[in-house]
């Protein structure tokens, strides 16, 4: 339920706004050193990506009023970058598209844009460039709960993230299902021996990434020359609902097949019931059960299968 902010997280909000905007510039006479305040460069970046937009779609886009759009449109038609005209479906609404020169203008703006853009990360390293993505993910989904979600890139594991699967299916597991240490030192052991295989051929790991932030991953190791197992597939609770499981899934039944295995094979645990669906899915089929509790609580051990 929502609940009146504290002063002190509003004063905080408004100390953001103020460093933000004058990190990224935006109070400049001109972005991306044009000649374009941000409310014109805006427009220009609009029309730019989108195309012909009726103005009153623009200024739902923009959050601006009609008086506001109205004179900054009529700046731009002087400056020979925007056209406006009737729409031919009804005479009351205006259509906006830009001139030839607004094409240009808008170029130059986009060029601008990702040369500060990728100036302003060189000084970061790699995971200070994961941090401010996964940040900048978490305020838009925060305030913008109903948005599209972010697309899924499967990749391989960076630098440090085979230790990232290890503490997410420690931390994670013992906070949902509540197993112990065991739990985590197999994880451990699966790795370090994936890591220490360098079976390029025969194995491989995948990183799945959503809108900057790690968001899953997976294992396809060797059991033996026409056997592979997936193992250690993980999907951040923040993530659910995205398709990164499905996506880790068919990326380990794709390479298990091309690498010449005739048989996946993977354990799972009963708690994992979603996963189990997936997996099913995808065409696997049960082999086989066994009770244990080697993590500190009693589980239904399943071993399923698929054929390749």
């Amino acid at each position: 339920m929502p609940v009146a902010a504290a002063p002190d997280r509003i004063e905080a909000i408004r100390a953001f706004n103020r460093f933000y905007t004058g990190r990224i510039g935006v109070l400049r006479e001109g972005l991306h050193d044009s000649p374009h305040p941000l409310p014109d460069a805006r427009v220009l970046f609009e029309l730019g990506r989108g195309g012909t937009v009726e103005a009153g779609a623009l200024r739902a886009r923009l959050g601006m009023d009609a008086g506001q759009l109205s004179r900054l449109i009529t700046r731009l038609q002087e400056q020979g970058l925007v056209v406006r005209e009737p729409s031919p479906g009804d005479g009351r609404r205006q259509r906006l598209a830009l001139t030839a020169a607004g094409a240009e203008a808008y170029a130059a703006l986009d060029r601008g844009a990702v040369e500060q853009w990728r100036a302003f990360l060189a000084d970061l390293d790699e995971g200070a460039q994961d941090r401010l993505l996964a940040g900048m993910h978490a305020v838009r989904e925060v305030l913008e709960p109903d948005a599209p979600g972010p697309d899924v890139v499967l990749r391989a594991p960076r630098a440090g993230e085979l230790g990232w699967i290890i503490e997410r299916h420690g931390a994670l597991y013992a906070a949902e299902y509540g197993w112990g240490a065991g739990f985590e030192a197999l994880v451990a052991e699966i790795v370090a021996d994936f890591a220490r295989g360098g079976d390029t051929a025969g194995e491989r790991a995948w990183i799945a990434e959503a809108g900057g932030r790690a968001a899953g991953c997976v294992l396809c190791v060797r059991r033996d020359d026409e056997v592979a197992a997936l193992r250690l597939l993980l999907v951040e609770p923040w993530a659910r609902g995205l398709g990164v499981g499905g996506r880790l899934i068919d990326a380990c039944v794709d390479f298990a097949r091309g690498a010449g295995y005739r048989r996946l094979a993977l354990w799972t645990n009963d708690p994992l019931v979603q996963a189990r669906r997936l997996y099913e899915r995808q065409g696997f089929v049960l082999v086989s059960e066994q009770r244990h509790a080697d993590w500190g609580v009693p589980l239904v051990g399943q071993e399923l299968a698929l054929e390749l």
